[in-house]
């Protein structure tokens, strides 16, 4: 039996403002839009994973807040974790660095404009109250 892997993906905020990043690979996510985030490392508790994984991904440095409630299923043996997060005081803007070739803050009435990564939709609608 394999372990599940946790990934960690960050609902970034900006006062109402969330932070969504299109997909670049692979060419079968490409296009497409998700929270920022990544792997567990083996070891690695997962706000640590993420404040390394939102600062490689996006060249900025955050602060986790609180996970949110629930996990959603990926491709075997992923399963998805959320975490609300924010850019720390004097953190460089997010730029699309790994993985991504766009990046948009989308205000409360943005936030269905782009066509999240299924695994995705359930969590936005979590940390966004829709």
């Amino acid at each position: 039996m394999t372990d599940r892997i946790v990934v960690v993906g960050a609902a970034l905020f900006d006062g109402p403002r969330l932070l969504a990043a299109r997909r670049s690979a692979p060419a079968s996510l490409a296009g497409r839009w998700e929270l920022p985030g990544g792997k567990v490392e083996h070891g690695e508790a997962p706000d640590v994973a993420l404040v390394r994984e939102l600062r490689e991904e996006l060249g900025v440095e955050a602060q986790v807040l609180a996970r949110a409630t629930g996990e959603w299923p990926l491709k075997p043996p992923y399963v998805l974790q959320v975490w609300t997060a924010r850019l720390l005081p004097g953190s460089p803007a997010p730029e699309p660095l790994q993985d991504h070739d766009e990046l948009r803050w989308l205000g409360p009435d943005e936030i269905w404009d782009v066509d999240w990564l299924d695994q995705d939709v359930e969590a936005v609608r979590e940390v966004t109250g829709g």
